[in-house]
């Protein structure tokens, strides 16, 4: 029987696992890169624009595109504002700005990018609108040019399937703030070519990211994840345990932002509209009192001037509402294995479905992208900490209420014969 890793030798483990996580396996090591000197980005937004500065701080050009001239003027001046807060901190000297601001060359038509080596799209995370500008950038770009989307969570083989060369495709999910969180998961598609993984994989360095390569499922490896836990914080709030002692409980796991308090930074809006009626009705019933999160002083939480936090009785009253459950405390240990430990369940669904090239890959995706605690050395290596015995117990009685939470079969093996997630072999990354 092996035995867990001791706590002693997480920063090893997690230089090892980074240092892996570059390697590409199935890749032949004669493939040539394709040259990218310009990119091109559809969306001047938030994504939009901090994935731009990527390219403009390492040097190359980037022509971007929005709408409207509005809309443009609007994103390079939010790009110029970072620049220049950066500038001020010292970070570099104060004519670097203008020297990475020479770099950008605003457009109002994707046809403007056609000579581009890659283009990047950052619009709306809406299926229907993704297919529309890859019909059209397939249409206009060159022969030979990347085609990535920053879709976090939908399907790129669908995406794909609309364009010509579906070879030339590829996921590059940045994280937000794009030009600050380090984590890119590079996302093969079915009929991704080789080359355009290797330079995927070569640019992420050149930009200074930290790349993982994942296949398409819903969600990818970080958000596949995250889904599970959200969806085991909501059932506590369904049982009366109220937001902010689930929040507090993980706080004290280690992570800087509990669920709730992470759904009031994004936004409780993003996916949902005026009267929607979504899979989550207390959100839906913020929302429609306008309590959407930290950007209206209002969400799960209510909020000061300097968006302090503090429990709402508002938020308590609509869950009552809702869900008929009064408020009760939950010991801090049960809401840590039941937010936690679904997300190690899922990590090894993940490695089954070969969507994931090594389980300390996954452990790479959460402690660039999701602020994992460093001392825990992401969701495998912690597993290993706690044990498979520990893990299946808690998720067998998760899935008694909900079968879409059943223990992965390579789990119930682990728990049998003692092994260890970080040694879980996968048949190599597969689309």
């Amino acid at each position: 029987m092996t035995t867990a890793p001791a706590a002693k030798d997480v920063s090893e483990y997690v230089a090892e696992a980074g240092r892996l996580a570059w390697k590409v396996p199935n890749l032949p090591d004669d493939v040539a890169l394709r040259p990218v000197r310009s990119v091109g980005i559809i969306g001047a937004g938030t994504m939009g624009g901090g994935i731009a500065m990527n390219f403009a701080s390492a040097g190359i050009p980037v022509r971007i595109v929005e709408t409207t001239q509005e809309a443009l003027r609007h994103g390079l001046k939010v790009v110029r504002a970072n620049y220049q807060r950066s500038a001020d901190r010292g970070r570099f000297p104060q004519d670097e700005v203008d020297i990475r601001m020479a770099r950008f060359d605003g457009r109002l038509a994707i046809p403007d990018l056609a000579d581009c080596d890659m283009v990047i799209e950052a619009v709306f995370e809406d299926m229907s609108l993704k297919k529309k500008v890859f019909t059209e950038i397939d249409r206009v770009m060159k022969p030979g040019a990347i085609l990535a989307t920053n879709t976090s969570a939908l399907d790129i083989d669908e995406i794909a399937a609309v364009t010509r060369r579906p070879q030339d495709v590829i996921g590059t999910h940045f994280f937000s703030p794009a030009n600050v969180m380090k984590l890119l998961e590079v996302v093969r598609a079915e009929k991704t070519a080789d080359d355009v993984v290797a330079t995927c994989m070569a640019l992420a360095k050149t930009i200074g990211k930290v790349a993982v390569l994942v296949g398409v499922c819903p969600g990818f490896v970080g958000n596949r994840m995250l889904f599970a836990r959200q969806a085991q914080a909501m059932k506590l709030v369904y049982r009366g345990v109220m937001p902010w002692d689930v929040d507090a409980a993980i706080n004290e796991f280690g992570f800087k932002m509990g669920p709730f308090q992470m759904s009031d930074l994004a936004g409780l809006d993003i996916g949902w509209s005026k009267d929607a009626k979504t899979d989550n009705p207390i959100r839906d019933a913020l929302c429609e009192m306008d309590r959407r999160g930290q950007k209206t002083g209002a969400g799960y939480y209510d909020y000061d001037e300097q968006r302090r936090p503090t429990p709402s009785d508002v938020t308590a009253k609509v869950i009552r509402e809702i869900t008929g459950a009064e408020p009760t405390k939950a010991d801090r240990r049960e809401i840590v294995e039941s937010c936690i430990f679904p997300m190690i369940n899922e990590a090894v669904k993940i490695l089954e479905e070969n969507k994931a090239q090594r389980p300390s890959d996954i452990d790479i995706v959460w402690l660039n992208g999701y602020g994992w605690p460093a001392g825990k050395g992401g969701p495998m290596f912690y597993g290993d900490l706690v044990g498979a015995k520990a893990v299946l117990a808690r998720m067998e009685a998760l899935a008694a209420d909900d079968p879409a939470f059943a223990p992965a079969e390579t789990l119930k093996r682990l728990a049998a014969s003692g092994g260890r997630f970080v040694d879980i072999e996968t048949g190599g990354l597969k689309t």
